[in-house]
């Protein structure tokens, strides 16, 4: 799986050299690139910290975002946690729109360094990445002063040389963006941007999943909700219509008439009337008698 962004300043992903031994190196601005025996993951970025062997921390990365998404972790600090623990980035942030969706623009849910929120929230690659719905990165942030001048200067100043942003997109549904800062600017690692996307699917996946499951939940106690609400009244209706021997009908009138008046839900109405804190004569003015 290969990403690009159109219009990207700094042209098309660049693979970085292919390793064949445990003595194969790459550039010095990538660091060292190994497939041997070591388990270092290959490309990892000079100033990333000394790694985990690398299938053990990659498929960590993966069980703990999983594992969050069901428990009461905030599964947004886990997923950027791990991309600079698994991929070396220098920074990560997440950008993620609210479930309510009273908004389409995400907001900054979380970030490795609170240095870089401004960074995130700001009109440059994670919005741009949002809105297409498709990675945009930049391997040479100086080359993209023209494109988000304020963000490029802002992050220059603050020691990063490049960038990726990859979409929490799942079919046709984006709900943010992944934004990762490395200090070295260059073409990107092998395997960097497709695994950083892995880890952003596997998050949105679950997030979605549990979004619905929170709607099902809802729904469900509000169906609930509107039972017992109805059975309380038909109750009150039974008891009106039996004391003052009326219709069913002339005692829901009453019920209705009184609730409107005094603007209380029907339910709590006929909920005092049930347990007798409201006095069955303060409806005798409705309609009916």
């Amino acid at each position: 799986m290969s990403h690009s962004a159109p219009g990207d300043p700094s042209g098309p992903p660049t693979k970085g050299p292919a390793t064949s031994g445990p003595a194969s190196n790459g550039p010095a601005s990538n660091g060292p690139a190994t497939s041997g025996p070591s388990g270092v993951r290959p490309g990892a970025p000079a100033d990333s910290p000394a790694p985990e062997p690398y299938a053990a921390a990659l498929g960590a990365a993966f069980v703990a975002v999983a594992d969050t998404l069901d428990g009461g972790g905030a599964v947004g600090d886990v997923l950027v946690g791990r991309c600079v623990g698994v991929l070396g980035a220098a920074a990560a942030g997440l950008l993620l729109v609210a479930e309510s969706r009273g908004s389409a623009e995400p907001e900054v849910v979380a970030v490795t360094d609170e240095a870089v929120r401004a960074l995130v929230a700001a009109e440059g690659p994670g919005r741009e990445c949002h809105r297409a719905g498709a990675p945009v990165r930049a391997d040479v942030l100086g080359a993209a002063a023209g494109r988000w001048p304020d963000f490029t200067g802002a992050a220059l100043a603050a020691g990063y040389g490049a960038v990726l942003a990859v979409p929490m997109r799942w079919r046709e549904e984006t709900i943010g963006a992944l934004t990762l800062f490395r200090t070295a600017p260059g073409p990107l690692p092998d395997g960097y941007a497709e695994l950083a996307q892995a880890l952003a699917d596997v998050t949105t996946i679950g997030v979605l999943q549990r979004r619905v499951r929170r709607q099902r939940e809802q729904l469900a106690d509000q169906l609930q909700s509107a039972l017992e609400s109805r059975v309380l009244v038909e109750q009150a209706k039974g008891l009106l219509a039996e004391r003052w021997q009326v219709s069913v009908d002339a005692a829901f009138a009453a019920l209705r008439s009184h609730a409107r008046t005094r603007r209380i839900r029907l339910s709590d109405l006929a909920q005092g009337l049930l347990d007798s804190t409201v006095d069955a004569a303060e409806l005798r003015g409705g309609p009916g008698r």
